[in-house]
């Protein structure tokens, strides 16, 4: 993790981090859900920011009132947040920087470098907008659309034009996202609308809590419908691109309204709909930055190669978690990861990662991923959970220790459409391991969301082979180490989680992961 130091704004103290190396100067403007010492414990955004930080360096920070960053007792305006991003980049030195304003810290970067052009040398404007017409206020929303449901998109409509005005649908989204601000911050229930591919709905609560308080975060939300910098836009003399994932919760018709107002900007539209660039193909954006600030892909890509995966995910874990209680909770996920990294271990495959409540795992082929997961499914039961499993055997871009591409969002997609305690494949996997013995049940095609096509899903039958490990033994039963519940050291853990954090708690067992003695 990059020194975290601080910068004086007037009387206040900014969090900060800078890391990397380069020709290129970047600094991110991001939302208010930001941690400059959390975040680092995604892969997800630890593999995004080291991709930037290998042709520049990077400039992250928590802005007032969030993460790290001292409180504020009001919510800041947009140029109280320009002066901010100002005092920052003089703390770490960047005289001139690519500005990179992503979600709600897209208005500061862009009044930064109206005011600023001398240093500002691009904008790169990721999931944000000009002004957020949509109005968070639950009761007048409600008015209106009982009155007249497209009233608001008329409003809407005048103010920016009709091309740029998002339908009811997404209206909706927005407003179910200030609800779950207003009323539930610190659950995770409004992370849940940012980044629907994280299931986990403990990690999001808990990135809430680390990011902001509830009375900062419904200050934000409030701030946002006054937020106009629509008039500053035609103004801007900067190379500039606009990002937007096509299904993000903020509309995609906000992002086509900067293009099409910043003079010369370019618009790149991914498909997806995490608001996070880390979670929303990464490779792509990246791919995108990287050329447009330099002209060329000095990061050079991961080799491809065919690779089975195999995804699993704890049925229920939202409604599991709140029954038993987030100590208890956390213990089983914990001993939930030691069973399934042990079980893939055995079957000479290896976990790619945590998905919150469950796992990626590449194996060397499909049948071998198929009685893994058998076999990890009989060995959770000590631990009362169910899984739901999803294989598929499809070419990947290797990626370090990760995997990337089409194979692993199909795979994916595919363990989604498991039933509890279910393995579904792909008829790629049926094919490949004809004469194996394993019988299958026909469960139609499916349009797998985001991936091209039909596809064909077929689940996999019990009994129709006995699962055995690599060596030959029966591996029907869990062995004693998988099979009891609560191990001693789970329970001392428990003891410690009374009396710790459980954020603490988290970091210190990854950091141990990855500096093991």
């Amino acid at each position: 993790m990059p020194e975290t130091r601080y910068a004086r704004c007037g009387d206040l103290s900014l969090a900060y981090q800078v890391f990397g190396s380069g020709d290129v100067d970047i600094a991110l403007s991001g939302s208010f859900v930001s941690n400059v010492e959390v975040f680092w414990t995604s892969p997800e955004f630890t593999a995004f920011f080291e991709h930037l930080a290998s042709f520049a360096r990077v400039l992250i920070y928590d802005k007032a009132g969030v993460g790290l960053s001292d409180p504020v007792a009001k919510v800041r305006t947009v140029e109280e947040r320009a002066e901010e991003l100002e005092a920052v980049m003089d703390a770490a030195g960047f005289e001139r920087a690519a500005l990179f304003g992503l979600s709600e810290g897209g208005p500061a970067s862009m009044v930064f470098a109206a005011a600023h052009p001398d240093r500002t040398r691009a904008l790169i404007l990721m999931g944000t907008y000009a002004m957020m017409p949509i109005p968070f206020d639950e009761a007048p929303w409600e008015e209106i659309v009982e009155r007249d449901p497209s009233e608001l998109r008329r409003r809407i409509s005048d103010a920016m034009g009709e091309k740029y005005t998002p339908d009811l649908a997404q209206m909706n989204r927005i407003q179910a996202l200030g609800r779950g601000i207003r009323d539930s911050w610190g659950t995770g229930a409004a992370m849940a609308l940012f980044v629907p591919s994280v299931r986990s709905r403990q990690q999001l609560g808990m990135i809430e809590r680390v990011s902001a308080s509830p009375g900062m975060a419904r200050a934000t939300v409030a701030a946002l419908s006054g937020m106009d910098v629509r008039s500053i836009l035609p103004v801007l003399d900067v190379p500039t691109l606009v990002v937007h994932a096509t299904d993000d919760i903020v509309p995609v018709q906000l992002g086509r309204y900067l293009a099409d107002h910043i003079p010369g900007a370019r618009l790149l539209e991914v498909a997806g709909h995490d608001h996070a660039p880390w979670l929303t193909q990464p490779e792509v954006t990246l791919a995108a930055i990287e050329e447009f600030l330099t002209g060329a892909h000095a990061h050079q890509p991961g080799r491809r190669a065919l690779r089975t995966l195999l995804f699993t995910d704890i049925v229920g874990s939202t409604d599991r978690a709140a029954a038993v209680g987030d100590e208890r909770w956390h213990a089983l996920l914990e001993r939930f990861d030691e069973v399934a990294r042990e079980t893939v271990e055995r079957f000479d495959g290896r976990v790619v990662k945590s998905t919150g409540d469950g796992h990626l795992a590449t194996l060397d082929g499909p049948a071998q991923a198929i009685h893994c997961a058998e076999v990890l499914q009989s060995a959770v039961d000590a631990l009362d959970i169910e899984l739901r499993c999803g294989v598929h055997t499809g070419e990947c871009e290797l990626l370090g220790d990760d995997v990337g591409g089409i194979g692993v969002h199909i795979a994916a997609r595919i363990m989604a459409e498991a039933a509890p305690g279910e393995i579904i494949v792909s008829s790629t996997v049926r094919d490949l391991v004809v004469g194996s013995g394993l019988g299958f049940d026909d469960r139609g095609t499916h349009a797998l969301k985001g991936v091209p096509g039909e596809w064909q899903l077929l689940a996999v039958r019990h009994g129709g082979a006995t699962a055995t490990s690599p060596e030959g033994r029966l591996a029907a039963h869990p062995t004693p180490a998988m099979s009891t519940g609560l191990r001693r050291s789970d329970r001392a853990m428990s003891v410690v989680a009374r009396r710790a954090p459980g954020l603490v708690r988290g970091m210190a067992k990854l950091s141990a992961r990855r500096n093991p003695a």
